[in-house]
């Protein structure tokens, strides 16, 4: 499908992106570009056999790449497309990675003054407690959602393209609008990992005092798993897509409020029916993933 794929930013999506890529033999040469602090990193990658080759020069790196991967977190999006801009080449098909869409495309009129048709963004729904190429796995976007979000000047044959390679990687591909993608993202992904945050961060200081941790069960290691998720990524993640994200926090605080006020009126049958409605748009939730 490429002759030389270029990874930006190999790190556990970026060389999950190549590992999958190199089992599919969907490229002949596989490189990764990074900055001189990014070296141990990239020796790293090329160790364990996740690239071929890495290259401190943009110009090097992307030299005859018919695909280029941004898989940086999406707080560098607009320097990495800054970078880029002057080796940019019609002839190749550049997509990202990032978990918000409108800023990558914001970001791409910033420094072109346009987005260029051979832009794709694209979004894979996949990750893992663990982060860095080491954690790189071939299989990991495997029965996963991947989102693209082209624009009206987007080329259809190079989102096709990019289709194509995301479900050779075995991703189950939906095409949507970007602000669409951000505002789902934002309920389903971002608000999650926020009170997952906020939950350990409560708790964590509450057990400097206490033994809260030596008594917690499965469900809340369950629910708090994506409290280990790099910080450094959602932090920009968040920012990115603020927007969206404030709104569904005034909401959540107002279904808290409502139960705190079940709580202490003893309004058990309210409290009751809550969680029997929360119940069943999980089963639903399931029913979907399932299917």
């Amino acid at each position: 499908m490429f002759n030389k794929l270029c990874i930006i930013g190999v790190g556990l999506i970026g060389g999950s992106v190549a590992c999958a890529a190199r089992k599919q033999g969907l490229c002949k040469e596989i490189i990764g570009f990074g900055r001189d602090n990014d070296v141990p990193n990239l020796q790293k990658a090329q160790h364990l056999g996740v690239i071929d080759i890495f290259s401190l020069d943009i110009d090097e790196a992307v030299a005859d790449a018919d695909c280029v991967v941004i898989a940086t977190p999406v707080g560098a999006i607009e320097s990495v497309l800054a970078v880029l801009k002057p080796f940019w080449c019609e002839n190749a098909v550049y997509t990202d990675v990032g978990s918000t869409k409108a800023n990558v495309l914001a970001a791409a009129k910033r420094v072109f003054g346009f987005i260029p048709d051979n832009l794709v963004p694209a979004h894979p729904i996949a990750g893992a407690e663990r982060n860095g190429v080491e954690a790189s796995i071939d299989n990991l976007f495997v029965n996963k959602r991947l989102i693209i979000t082209p624009e009206k000047e987007t080329r259809c044959d190079l989102v096709q393209k990019i289709r194509e390679f995301w479900e050779q990687l075995g991703s189950q591909v939906v095409i949507m609008d970007a602000s669409h993608h951000d505002a789902i993202l934002a309920a389903t992904s971002h608000l999650p990992h926020i009170l997952a945050f906020a939950l350990v961060d409560m708790l964590g200081h509450k057990d400097e005092q206490s033994e809260i941790f030596q008594y917690a069960a499965g469900g809340f290691r369950d629910f708090t798993r994506i409290a280990s998720s790099d910080p450094t990524m959602w932090l920009d993640i968040c920012m990115a897509n603020k927007m969206e994200i404030i709104p569904l926090i005034e909401q959540l605080k107002d279904e808290l409020s409502k139960i705190q006020q079940f709580l202490s009126n003893n309004q058990t049958q309210q409290l009751f029916n809550t969680f029997t409605y929360a119940g069943k748009s999980r089963r639903r939730f399931l029913d979907l993933f399932e299917n």
